[in-house]
């Protein structure tokens, strides 16, 4: 399944220590986690929509109300907390594990129907939400190169891109 967070930072002064905080050791400590199985960031290019997305992986809804996963790194931005805006949670049907997106890619996501992403000329996976918010209830995702993003002075309405904050992070690799 794929569990998103989406949030926005209201604190300039401190945005840089908490996205290092974030990337550094909540996404670290999350992989580490049973039943967490790919992890990554990204912040949105485009607007109307909450500036950070981390997308992770994981084996169903019971991973995020576990014990482990409350010890490890479910809820602990108590530093941040009053400078987290427009938070949402959702839990989205199985497809797998999530894309990794690279560096020199772009991932895209629309709530309006596979339509916009098609006439990109891409390939959208459908995701159905099936816990947590709950919304939007369907979501359409597709990786788009970097260049092929650029050409797009702007995405169709309803389209929004983001750009990787780093490279996905795999539970599989935490064994090697």
């Amino acid at each position: 399944m794929i569990y998103t967070v989406e949030c926005t930072f209201a604190d300039a002064a401190s945005e840089a220590e908490w996205n290092d905080f974030y990337s550094r050791e909540k996404l670290p400590a999350l992989i580490s986690v049973t039943g967490f199985q790919s992890s990554q960031r990204f912040k949105a290019v485009t607007a109307g929509c909450p500036v950070y997305l981390a997308m992770h992986t994981v084996d169903g809804l019971d991973v995020l109300t576990g014990d482990e996963y409350r010890q490890k790194g479910g809820g602990n931005f108590a530093r941040w907390q009053q400078h987290i805006t427009d938070w949402h949670r959702n839990l989205y049907s199985d497809i797998g594990l999530a894309p990794a997106v690279r560096m020199s890619e772009r991932l895209a996501l629309c709530a309006s129907g596979p339509e916009p992403l098609i006439d990109m000329g891409l390939k959208p996976i459908a995701m159905q939400a099936v816990a947590l918010e709950k919304a939007p209830a369907h979501r359409w995702l597709a990786v788009v190169s970097a260049d092929e993003a650029m050409r797009l002075a702007e995405p169709p309405q309803g389209v929004h891109l983001y750009v990787p904050m780093g490279e996905q992070l795999n539970r599989s690799e935490l064994s090697r």
